[in-house]
């Protein structure tokens, strides 16, 4: 009997010892992916899962979603909050042959533990509720300000307030629906920053007339009437852009940058509004200008320019006067910028993500920049700069449509983007700085948002 165990622990420890002995790591999903398909004109989902490799689970359709009208319908902007994800629902018509929201629920759970989460996927996705008809305003875009879900209904001249906080797992679609509060403010083609969690400032597109430069004032009460307090004119018209940060409200019309200071307070006086305009230079005597920021912690971040007149600038914004960082971008002529995403990864500099994307006709090289926002460790960003880049597959550019789209899980381990050319998403390691697969799911994904991070063995 000794002599048996003797030699079952001498066979033990030279299979432990032997440099060929491997033990398979049993998968746990990494996170749960939603990205939009061009092609079907839907939402999908998969996920991701990392083990021995990185893989991904079988790619579905959302259970309920609506079948949309391939040549009238697109979705838009989305964005998830509290379990939720809300999309937008667009149409060729101005909104009058159907447009509005989808709101679905992601079947992550999140368990917060002090200063890291718990993450269970215990369901899969489905659809909560949806509003589509003929009275949404054709929406665009989409934001989430504080965990609050804010959707611009363009032909109506205002923007819906959605709060997932508040929705809970008993409420129907109708109850859910009845949930969501109208907001006039803005115009044409509204873009949103909101303050406080009481104040929208919404702009008209316009880049003539009255309402040229023009910011709606709304007054946001979750349980009261809303109203438009007043209106602010910016010295340049043909907004499009805005966000809130550090008690500052940035918006981007046709020449530069404007910002505003918005304070603690849930008013803001009109009459009593200081504008600051910021200006990014000119190509070919043409003023530069943003189409969209990021935001942060205290920095705003947007691109600018295009070609090899490109870059991406950086603000803090907790500062009482604004001023900008610019890290000029090595892009080829026919490219323009998307991006920046932005990301903490769990150890080293913060880090910048802009892909290179042109329309299918232009010959381009399809590439991603990555920047480290702060090498040295101070928290200014003062000396942001280019680390890499890298080569990615395809995208496919019609009008707003067929961009490459980055989002990160919520450890901050990975990030997954979207080469809509090729059909594939691609995982990206940030602490190794490189693609570790690339997943075949047809079609042509582009949006995408990841929710959740790795699942609890618990």
């Amino acid at each position: 009997m000794l002599l048996r165990c003797l030699l079952f622990t001498a066979a033990l420890a030279a299979a432990l010892l032997s440099p060929v002995a491997t033990f398979a790591v049993t998968p746990r999903v990494a996170t749960r992916v939603f990205f939009q398909d061009d092609d079907a004109r839907t939402l999908k989902w998969a996920d991701v899962s990392v083990g021995d490799a990185v893989t991904l689970g079988s790619v579905s359709e959302i259970d309920g979603f609506p079948k949309l009208d391939a040549g009238r319908q697109a979705l838009v902007q989305m964005a998830a909050a509290s379990g939720l994800l809300l999309v937008g629902v667009r149409d060729d018509d101005d909104g009058a042959f159907q447009s509005g929201w989808v709101l679905v629920d992601t079947g992550v759970e999140e368990e917060e533990h002090g200063d890291h989460s718990h993450w269970r996927y215990p369901r899969p996705p489905r659809v909560r509720a949806m509003q589509l008809d003929d009275q949404q305003g054709n929406p665009a875009h989409l934001y989430c300000y504080d965990g609050v879900f804010y959707l611009a209904n363009d032909r109506k001249n205002g923007f819906t307030r959605l709060d997932p906080q508040r929705i809970k797992p008993a409420d129907d679609a109708a109850g859910i629906r009845q949930q969501a509060r109208f907001i006039p403010g803005g115009g044409g083609h509204i873009t949103l920053a909101v303050t406080n969690r009481s104040l929208g400032l919404a702009t008209w597109i316009d880049g003539d007339g009255p309402n040229k430069g023009r910011v709606d004032i709304s007054v946001i009460s979750p349980n009261g009437s809303a109203a438009i307090a007043g209106s602010i004119h910016l010295p340049h018209g043909g907004l499009h852009g805005a966000t809130a940060c550090q008690g500052k409200a940035f918006f981007a019309p046709a020449d530069g940058v404007c910002w505003i200071d918005t304070g603690t307070t849930p008013v803001v006086d009109p009459k009593q509004v200081t504008i600051h305009h910021l200006s990014l230079g000119k190509v070919n005597d043409k003023p530069l200008r943003t189409g969209a920021f990021q935001t942060f912690g205290r920095h705003v971040a947007f691109t600018t320019g295009a070609g090899p007149h490109t870059a991406v600038c950086f603000a803090d914004a907790s500062r009482p006067q604004i001023e900008l960082i610019r890290v000029p971008l090595a892009m080829a002529e026919g490219n323009r910028a998307v991006g920046p995403y932005l990301v903490q990864p769990r150890k080293g500099s913060p880090l910048g993500f802009v892909f290179h994307d042109h329309p299918a006709g232009v010959d381009a090289p399809n590439r991603l920049t990555i920047l480290e926002l702060d090498p040295n460790g101070d928290g200014q960003w003062s000396d942001a700069k280019t680390a890499m880049d890298l080569d990615v597959g395809k995208s496919r550019v019609e009008g707003h449509s067929g961009h490459h789209h980055l989002d990160f899980d919520a450890d901050r381990r990975r990030g997954v983007f979207s080469n809509p050319g090729d059909g594939t998403l691609v995982v990206f390691s940030l602490d190794d700085r490189k693609p570790v697969a690339e997943l075949s799911v047809g079609g042509a994904p582009t949006k995408i948002v990841a929710v959740g991070g790795r699942a609890s063995a618990h």
